[in-house]
């Protein structure tokens, strides 16, 4: 089991208004990502792509904050700009979501 904490990102703004574009969670993903052999791309380990209750949603490892502070600022700065909902879940299980 994976449990751990968890800072989400939903495509929701915060007056409940459904983010736009609808691929803003995979373009925020790519920003992230770095390049491997033959141009594929390679996710960050502690940024992931989730749907959460029929939301897109990024899911972000809580303790990317002490181990890249800027990475971890930059997503929540894009979340904070768009307005769009923050969640900071404690016990989040990865393998039911």
């Amino acid at each position: 089991m994976s449990i751990s904490k968890k800072v989400i990102i939903r495509g929701l703004t915060l007056d409940g208004g459904k983010f736009r574009p609808s691929d803003w969670a995979e373009r925020l993903c790519g920003a992230v990502a770095s390049y491997g052999p033959g141009r594929r791309i390679i996710f960050h380990p502690s940024v992931r792509l989730a749907t959460l209750e029929g939301v897109k949603c990024v899911v972000i490892d809580a303790d990317l904050e002490q181990r890249d502070e800027m990475l971890f600022d930059f997503l929540l700065d894009f979340a904070k700009d768009n307005k769009l909902q923050i969640d900071h879940i404690d016990n989040f299980d990865a393998e039911k979501h």
